[in-house]
């Protein structure tokens, strides 16, 4: 029953989660091409970039409205149905949440309404001022956001104490410089911009190839591929860089979007496709460009990236260490003023996490078999099929969409884009890309992390609130209803006012 508990409210998170996802690239990526578009305006007093601006900026209201409501749920569920660990990890988790809100989407709601309702009462350039600072806020928090997550990728700026038997900040600092949320951040808002830019460059294409606002998609078009083409190397670099952080922090979950199963000469070499075997733990066939893995994720030559069988032995004997650190746990709880026994516990805490994985099976750390190791062991990799191929899903489409912006930026120099119907056509099709890219990388991110809520740290089978099954079920059902409902009126406003195009506005298009 726990272990069902379990699974549905990883599933009600997930739905939840990638709801809400559906949404956050858009605002992120529309906020800088709005700046562009008004900065246009402001230097070339062209009436046709204001009416740009306000009609590309009613979508991107549309878009931030829902996204919020989607989003404030979210929060509300570590509360609830994750009670544990917001108490285990809240005064860490918690502390770059709570900055979201108080600088970063206040100020963010705050100047989305002055771009809105503004236009009459400011000069030219105030309005412009308020649309580079509520492209700054929506950036803002997205960062304050990553770090909390970065954080639960690689818990750094933070130690266990026995006094209070939960995770305590140690270094405010190291938490937002965490290289992992850096790197997490930077990767995410280049998607997100790239959606940005996929979104004016697809309806844009497809007024053209209806000749319709031509002059007014034509402009549209050429800001888009400008945009697009520099956010997709910046998501492709980044991504590079997020992938190195992965090897450094989350071994298992490189060795599983790689399918590694044994630890390769370096630099090791980087799998296209493969035929997986997860019974016999191999590959029954593949195909390997040599020396690429090891280059991005070593930056070296020589260092190895170790196989998931090698990380499971490893795994294995950290696991059998932290037995000995619950053991240790639970003597200080009964005696928390024994020095000695303080002493002892603090050169095994490291694998504290380790030994709370075999709660999952058992509460009497006497009661641990080698068969309920190699159950514990077996479940610090995730599935490797889903990781393998959500992860060339994911590359795949971004290197489809940055040739797309290549092509596009191409012919947008030499003029000739609206001639090339097919380019069009492309464009035009590709507008589901960046959203299927989106909502795979964050599988790949969260699914990879298994079985943590903290890497290395905090079990996700411990971290659950003590619900019945059945009221997770209703309020699953009830979140895919209304999220449900949500992305129909938002589907139904944007198709209904992208068909519409720049109407009513002062310049004939």
């Amino acid at each position: 029953m726990q272990e069902h508990l379990v699974d549905i409210s990883r599933l009600q998170f997930a739905i939840t989660a990638l709801y809400h996802f559906l949404f956050v690239p858009l605002t992120l990526g529309m906020t800088f091409i709005l700046v562009i578009m008004e900065s246009t305006y402001v230097m070339t007093g062209k009436q046709i970039y204001k009416d740009m601006t306000k009609f590309w900026g009613k979508l991107f209201g549309i878009n931030f409205a829902l996204g919020v409501t989607t989003g404030i749920t979210m929060e509300f569920q570590f509360g609830t149905n994750w009670a544990y660990y917001s108490h285990y990890v809240g005064d860490i988790f918690g502390a770059p949440l709570a900055i979201e809100g108080l600088m970063a989407f206040f100020l963010e709601s705050t100047f989305i309404g002055l771009f809105f309702f503004g236009w009459d009462k400011l000069s030219k350039q105030k309005h412009l001022l308020v649309t580079i600072l509520m492209a700054i806020a929506t950036n803002l928090s997205a960062l304050w956001i990553l770090i909390a997550n970065g954080w639960m990728q690689n818990p750094v700026g933070s130690d266990f104490s026995y006094v209070t038997m939960r995770m305590e900040m140690t270094s405010f600092w190291d938490v937002i410089f965490n290289h992992d949320a850096q790197a997490k951040f930077v990767h995410t808002v280049s998607a997100g911009y790239v959606t940005g830019a996929i979104f004016v460059l697809a309806i844009s294409s497809y007024y053209l190839l209806r000749n319709k606002h031509v002059e007014f998609a034509k402009r549209s078009f050429r800001i888009a591929a400008a945009f697009g083409l520099a956010a997709s190397c910046s998501v492709i670099v980044l991504g590079d860089e997020s992938g190195y952080t992965v090897s450094e922090a989350q071994k298992s979950k490189m060795a599983a979007l790689e399918a590694m199963w044994h630890t390769e000469k370096a630099p090791a070499g980087l799998t296209l496709v493969a035929s997986i075997n997860e019974k016999a733990q191999k590959n029954d066939w593949e195909i390997k460009i040599p020396y690429v893995l090891g280059l991005i994720g070593t930056r070296s030559v020589d260092k190895e990236l170790p196989g998931i069988l090698e990380i499971k032995a490893e795994n294995k004997e950290r696991i059998i260490k932290g037995i000995t650190a619950v053991k240790m746990l639970d003597e200080l709880r009964k005696n928390p003023k024994n020095p000695e026994l303080a002493a002892q516990f603090e050169k095994v805490k490291g694998d504290l996490g380790y030994g709370l994985l075999l709660r999952k099976y058992v509460t009497n750390m006497d009661e641990v078999t080698p068969e309920i190791i190699t159950k514990a062991v077996n479940d610090t990799i995730p599935k490797v099929t889903p990781m393998f191929w959500s992860f060339r899903v994911m590359v795949g489409l971004g290197f489809t969409m940055l040739f797309l912006f290549i092509a596009s930026f191409y012919y947008s120099v030499k003029g000739n884009f609206a001639e090339k119907k097919w380019l069009l056509t492309a464009a035009t099709l590709a507008l589901p890309f960046p959203w299927i890219a989106s909502e795979v990388g964050w599988f790949v991110a969260e699914y990879g992390r298994q079985p943590w809520t903290i890497y290395g740290v905090l079990p996700t089978h411990l971290s659950v609130s003590a619900f019945s099954v059945a009221n997770v079920y209703g309020s699953l059902a009830g979140f895919i209803g209304f999220y449900t409902l949500l992305l129909v009126v938002e589907m139904y406003l944007m198709i209904k006012f992208a068909r519409l195009g720049p109407q009513n506005y002062a310049t004939p298009h």
